[in-house]
């Protein structure tokens, strides 16, 4: 592509925090208790944005802001376990001279930001805070700008932009809006909207704050200029690297899905699922189950924060008892947390699940890998069924089902491209 191309090294949060939990199961549960909060948050933002006029509905389309050089950028994905759901990290360079931090990525946000000195409150990271005043390259931004206009909350103090963005599950960050040099691997990009952040509280522990991959003008991809981006996730429990490209075009060989917006809220991403398959079977559900609808409601996004895909209830209840009718030769187990269909599989070496699919338009089809949705729970051989119902019209594809997949979003043709194996 004629943008240019930025990599991110993408690092799992065992990989970066170390295990904090003393076996597998409370492992679990921690995360699953996490991505309940997270799900709740993305719900709250999308019941906000569709019963009132937020300031997205009146902001100006800028193009001209923001132009980098246009060549290539490439930066390291590591896999963190918190709220952004930090579940996934990357290490970036802020300020000149530049210095190195955490950053949990985010596809389910759009604002950019990390914790700064003065702390009026401050959680643990793993690096020293940033020092904005020993960075040349900072510089605050005044409240007549785009980009704070931009912001959903804002307020003017001595002519300086503030922000605010809160999470839903008790997260939040507070502070000055300004841009600044980000280094992505070994390039340098000036002017990046970020949110210099002195009062911030939440499950973020170890990162430095957040890069926000939403589909926002304040998130990263268009503060990038860039007109494509994609992730691979590593598996969770692994230490392995993977990566976020950024000016990267969508494989030849990916399965692909029309990209979707949300005319009431530009962070998330939508696509166009036009149904879903148990052992090669169509589920029978109506073809509109996936549509937004009018008012914003309904649809189904693809978010990195969110671990298990959430269904509508009663398209759950028919994935399940599907998948239930093809597991008949296997021991069942008790549920645990969200999930209510598990198994023993202690006994067993190997197994055959019926295939769950997920199916596009124009007959296009994505085959999950039984190890992305019959997950273990446990360090004994108890795997459950990973996805669960949700009461809301909103259904997330969650990254337990993107774990080995390349993601791509292709922004200008607005599709969504998955490859499997090519992390």
């Amino acid at each position: 592509s004629s943008s240019s191309s930025f990599s991110l090294q993408l690092h799992s949060r065992a990989s970066v925090r170390g295990n904090e939990h003393q076996d597998y199961k409370s492992l679990t549960l921690a995360r699953l208790d996490r991505d309940s909060a997270r799900v709740k948050s993305l719900m709250a933002r999308l019941d906000l944005a569709t019963n009132n006029i937020t300031k997205a509905d009146l902001k100006p389309v800028i193009t001209t802001m923001y132009t980098t050089e246009q060549q290539e950028i490439e930066a390291p994905l590591i896999s963190g376990t918190t709220q952004g759901s930090g579940e996934y990290f990357t290490r970036v360079g802020i300020g000149n001279p530049a210095r190195e931090v955490y950053m949990v990525l985010d596809t389910g946000s759009d604002v950019n930001w990390l914790q700064c000195a003065p702390c009026a409150d401050c959680y643990h990271q793993t690096e020293p805070i940033f020092e904005p005043s020993s960075s040349s390259s900072y510089s605050p931004l005044s409240c007549d700008t785009p980009q704070c206009k931009a912001l959903e909350v804002s307020e003017c103090r001595n002519a300086t932009c503030l922000y605010e963005v809160s999470y839903g599950d008790g997260s939040y960050t507070v502070g000055d809006l300004a841009t600044e040099t980000l280094t992505i691997g070994s390039a340098s990009v000036d002017n990046v909207a970020v949110g210099c952040g002195h009062s911030n509280q939440g499950l973020f522990v170890g990162a430095a704050g957040l890069l926000g991959l939403g589909g926002g003008l304040l998130a990263l991809p268009s503060q990038l200029n860039t007109s494509s981006f994609s992730y691979c996730l590593v598996d969770r429990d692994s230490d392995s690297v993977s990566t976020v490209e950024f000016g990267s075009d969508i494989s030849p060989d990916a399965v692909v899905a029309p990209l979707l917006r949300n005319h009431q809220l530009d962070t998330f991403y939508y696509l166009r699922l036009t149904g879903i398959s148990v052992g090669g079977e169509m589920l029978q559900i109506p073809s509109s189950s996936f549509e937004v609808d009018e008012s914003g409601g309904g649809g189904i996004i693809i978010d990195s924060g969110t671990a298990v895909t959430r269904l509508q209830t009663g398209i759950y209840n028919s994935l399940r008892d599907a998948f239930v009718k093809g597991t008949t030769d296997l021991e069942k187990a008790a549920g645990v947390a969200m999930f209510d269909t598990c198994y023993n599989l202690a006994a067993k070496t190997t197994i055959e699940v019926p295939t769950v699919a997920f199916h596009f338009p124009g007959g296009n089809m994505l085959a999950l890998p039984a190890k992305n949705y019959m997950i273990p729970v446990d360090s004994v051989g108890t795997f459950c069924l990973a996805f669960a119902p949700t009461a809301s019209s909103l259904a997330i594809i969650g990254n337990v089902q993107q774990q080995g997949t390349r993601v791509g979003f292709d922004l200008a043709n607005s599709l969504i491209g998955f490859s499997t194996n090519k992390c």
